[in-house]
């Protein structure tokens, strides 16, 4: 199955819905217009069951097949922007200062409701097509919500997967893996307390930035002495802040940074060896250091049955050729973890051609890769439910 003509019918129509979204970029959980848009959206296809609210602004509608009973599988599109301003110039670019879709997932929802419509039209399939729109994905754990909120158990779903674009990927091409796709992302800030003093009587303090410098370098130790050096785990040190003038040694100084990791005992261990190198460090110059790890997205991990239906969907629409079944795992994170926790599933890359990285101002998600996306999603909808 090649992209559906029915797809290819609906892009220009379902590009007019991305570029709306893209034009009312909303944030975190604050996406009333973005949700309102997709409820009203299949409202109109005559989706059997929408239910708003859940996971706070999440919105799940219900289609049932026309083939009889059967089990019912979630498709999940994330629906929030980034606080970004947006440099792309496009005619339909953000009207909001300081926050634009820069990660695509305008084009994910858009992608999502056209797969929906044509969903809604056939019911070529057995049992239920739960479509997930999801809040927060960018830093607020919107799929963790929509998980608490008890989504898996109301709508009875089994199976669980998600989609993200990808650039630099050919349009048409999807990727994904067996196993760890994307990594946990954690965060650490670190307060050291020392003694401040005139700075050519440094005899006299205890310089929390001379402390502050060991402790950036000894962290790098981590990931190359004590982890094994084929895994994957990532210490970066992105914030140092300390003193106030040329000839003052300051009290204190503050550290903080993000840890990445694909396993969950390198997890374990990067945590309990920041505590013990910045405790003991600290002891040794006669300072303290208050560590605070934070941990945010676990490690998203794609169940190996799951990720067969996922290849043979793409290869379906694609062909074999443009799809990768073992891409090398991102150590960027996603809350579809946690979907992922609850529920079989799994996560798929798809080209979005040659464009500006995710997260960059001058991206825009490629309006081409629509009819892609919206037959990938039909084929493993049909696929799953025994059309």
């Amino acid at each position: 199955m090649p992209i559906l003509n029915r797809a290819a019918e609906l892009q220009d129509e379902v590009t007019a819905w991305r570029r709306h979204i893209h034009s009312r970029p909303e944030l975190l959980f604050a996406v009333e217009n973005t949700a309102s848009f997709v409820e009203n959206k299949l409202r109109d296809f005559g989706v059997d069951e929408i239910v708003t609210g859940i996971g706070r602004t999440g919105v799940v509608g219900l289609i049932r097949g026309q083939l009889g009973d059967g089990t019912t599988i979630g498709l999940r599109a994330d629906m929030d922007a980034l606080p970004m301003t947006e440099s792309t110039g496009k005619p339909y670019a953000s009207t909001t200062p300081g926050k634009m879709h820069a990660c695509g997932h305008d084009g994910h929802t858009a992608m999502l409701l056209g797969a929906a419509k044509y969903l809604a039209e056939t019911r070529n399939f057995k049992g239920a097509v739960a479509v997930i729109f999801q809040p927060a994905e960018e830093g607020g754990g919107g799929g963790n919500e929509m998980v608490k909120d008890g989504m898996m158990e109301r709508f009875g779903i089994s199976e669980v997967y998600g989609l993200h674009n990808m650039p630099g990927m050919p349009i048409g091409h999807f990727a994904s893996r067996v196993g760890p796709i994307m990594a946990s992302t954690d965060e650490f800030s670190i307060t050291i307390e020392g003694r401040g003093g005139h700075a050519a009587q440094p005899h006299k303090t205890i310089d929390p930035i001379v402390l502050g410098a060991q402790i950036v370098t000894a962290l790098q130790t981590i990931a190359s002495r004590t982890a094994d050096p084929l895994s994957a785990v990532v210490v970066s040190v992105t914030k140092f802040n300390a003193g106030f003038a040329h000839n003052v040694i300051p009290e204190q100084a503050l550290l903080a940074g993000t840890v990445r990791t694909l396993m969950a005992e390198n997890r374990d261990m990067a945590e309990r060896r920041i505590n013990e190198i910045c405790t003991h460090l600290a002891a040794a110059y006669g300072a303290t250091a208050r560590v605070r790890y934070a941990r945010n997205y676990p490690v998203t991990v794609n169940h190996a049955t799951e990720t067969g239906h996922v290849l043979e969907a793409a290869a379906d629409v694609a062909g074999a050729s443009k799809v990768v079944g073992n891409v090398d795992p991102m150590m960027g994170g996603e809350d579809f973890s946690y979907m992922l926790l609850a529920r079989p599933g799994a996560f798929v890359f798809m080209g979005n051609g040659d464009s500006a990285g995710l997260h960059n101002p001058g991206y825009d998600f490629n309006d081409e890769a629509i009819p892609h996306g919206i037959s990938y999603w039909v084929r493993l909808a049909e696929s799953r439910l025994g059309a």
